[in-house]
């Protein structure tokens, strides 16, 4: 693969004489007035308890570029207010698969790299990640991805039609390690199964966490839900496949002693688990 899937942006031409300075943003003006909203889905739903915790940093010079110009091109607003037509989205209809917080992006780009004749629709709220994997997959011409902003629980129950994805893929969610907050972790019975009414027989659920206590939780209620199968013979842990690639922060996890666990489980036939859509 290219090592330009891990190489920052290019920095931006110094200006020229006759070339317009940038715009320089009005009070209340939105940030990038092309790009993802602040809050798509603005007071549409009611306010849930939130598995995820917005992060603010600073946007660099390249990531604005992109998302300015790519959101048009290959954002997706996750405003809950219709149904989206996935191969619409895509412009084809290969297999769909969604990623649940992408961090950077890089290696949502090297899977997108790695498996070109599979969509990624990958999900998140990190506004300079969200233009860090636009600005990826341009360099690298990666047109099977799509970046969603917004809450993905909005996305799947609103957004999604029923059985139209591929595979789910969840990496490092925010483990909520104090007792009192395990209520927002995302790997819940109620998640799962409204994940599962959005996913085809046989499709893929792949987490993987470095908080062994997440890990253990993640295991046994998957194991619980009736709609979802483990890959593994022995009813464990999954070794890491191929194509999750090993990410700096994993590489940083490691080195410092952490346990990385996989889990592998995949989607049961309708027949065996009926579920509410």
């Amino acid at each position: 693969m290219s090592d330009s899937l891990n190489a920052p942006a290019p920095p931006p031409a110094p200006h020229s004489p006759g070339v317009p300075v940038p715009h320089t943003r009005a009070k209340g003006e939105p940030r990038f007035p092309d790009g993802p909203k602040a809050d798509p889905a603005g007071s549409h739903f009611e306010r849930r308890i939130r598995s995820f915790q917005p992060r603010r940093s600073r946007v660099t010079t390249g990531q604005a570029d992109a998302l300015q110009r790519l959101w048009p091109k290959w954002g997706l607003d996750i405003d809950g207010q219709r149904v989206i037509d996935l191969a619409e989205l895509f412009g084809n209809d290969r297999p769909v698969v969604l990623e649940i917080g992408f961090g950077m992006g890089e290696a949502t780009a090297r899977m997108a790299a790695g498996d070109p004749d599979t969509n990624i629709l990958a999900v998140d709220v990190h506004t300079p990640g969200q233009g860090n994997l636009l600005g990826l997959a341009d360099r690298n011409g990666l047109s099977n991805v799509r970046v969603g902003n917004g809450d993905a629980i909005i996305l799947l129950r609103e957004m999604l039609r029923p059985d139209s994805l591929d595979g789910l893929r969840v990496y490092f969610p925010d483990p909520w390690p104090k007792k009192r907050h395990h209520k927002r972790r995302l790997i819940q019975p109620e998640f799962l199964t409204l994940a599962a009414s959005r996913m085809r027989p046989g499709a893929l659920l792949h987490c993987a966490t470095d908080w062994e206590p997440y890990a253990e939780q993640m295991l046994d209620v998957l194991t619980a839900h009736p709609g979802f199968e483990n890959t593994q013979p022995d009813g464990g842990f999954a070794p890491r496949p191929e194509f999750r690639p090993l990410t700096r922060f994993e590489g940083q996890g490691l080195d410092k002693g952490h346990v990385v666990n996989d889990l592998l489980f995949r989607r049961v036939p309708h027949s065996t688990a009926e579920l509410d859509r």
